[in-house]
């Protein structure tokens, strides 16, 4: 499971995850920026957690920037890929905070079970979506928390832009036409888990529901205006080759052929060469608190 918007990175089926682990460690380090912010806003709610889990860690780059944010917190990233895991603990070793880090492997939300104590912190970036009842998933969650825990939810926002709208070849608007296939073959992804449970995305309400108090939610950006540095540039070309590989057969010829010549080198054109590409993103963070009373 990973932490970004690329809804392939939970997807149920055999993954070359050691593969995968470059770029998904790339995507996330792009954005440390913005989860270093949201870090410092939970810290206002959970000054001094004893016990931080990252659900869905994936290699661990957030669960990393939790470490550095909460100095005192013993960290658990837990995921189902024990090849991202291992990228996890080397990342924590290498950061000097691999003393209170660690990992647990399993699938969500069955393996929280294994957690030694309550979590005063917990921290789930767009793994919840990919949990068949998350409505069951986000009590789960709620159970393991410490009374007084908060709960920090990352779903919604805003979709990533890195292109205008007219970019002097093919159709304006490619990037709103890709967001819309996105947004389809995420409701086809919900509705092909198994056992899957169809829910109003309300996170508050949600939270609510599951019995936390005080929910509330806050925005965050990733504003990398042009002209990016070489790392922010390759981050775009690797999203556009997710478009082309995952999207491709969904697009129209038209923006195919728009595609894949922002992909290639040797365009004046592409995405290697253009100065006006660019990185925007919001993120949506949602909290909650459990009872003070609740254990």
């Amino acid at each position: 499971m990973g932490h970004h918007h690329n809804h392939e990175h939970h997807d149920h089926g055999d993954r070359d995850w050691a593969a995968m682990a470059p770029r998904l460690e790339a995507e996330a380090e792009l954005f440390s920026p913005l989860y270093a912010r949201a870090a410092a806003w939970l810290s206002k709610r959970q000054p001094h957690p004893g016990l931080v889990v990252d659900a869905g860690s994936g290699p661990g780059v957030v669960a990393c920037v939790l470490a550095e944010a909460f100095p005192a917190a013993r960290v658990v990233a837990a995921d189902g890929s024990g090849p991202l895991l291992e990228r996890a603990r080397s990342r924590a070793e290498r950061l000097g905070v691999g003393d209170r880090f660690s990992t647990l492997e399993g699938e969500l939300p069955d393996a929280l079970g294994d957690l030694d104590y309550p979590v005063d912190l917990f921290w789930a970036s767009r793994s919840l979506h990919h949990l068949a009842d998350q409505r069951a998933a986000l009590a789960a969650f709620a159970e393991r928390l410490a009374p007084g825990g908060t709960l920090a939810l990352l779903e919604g926002g805003l979709p990533a832009r890195y292109l205008p709208r007219d970019i002097g070849i093919g159709r304006p608007g490619l990037q709103a036409r890709i967001g819309a296939v996105e947004a389809e073959r995420f409701t086809a992804m919900r509705a092909e888990l198994p056992g899957a449970v169809a829910e109003t995305e309300d996170w508050p309400g949600l939270l609510a529901a599951v019995g936390l108090h005080g929910a509330t939610s806050r925005t965050f950006l990733l504003d990398l205006p042009a002209p990016l540095s070489g790392e922010a540039r390759a981050f775009v070309v690797a999203m556009f080759q997710h478009y082309r590989e995952n999207l491709g057969e969904h697009l129209d010829a038209s923006d195919l052929a728009t595609v894949d010549r922002l992909l290639d080198p040797e365009d004046k054109a592409s995405l290697y060469h253009r100065p006006d590409v660019f990185v925007l993103a919001a993120h949506t963070i949602h909290v909650a608190e459990a009872e003070l009373g609740n254990r």
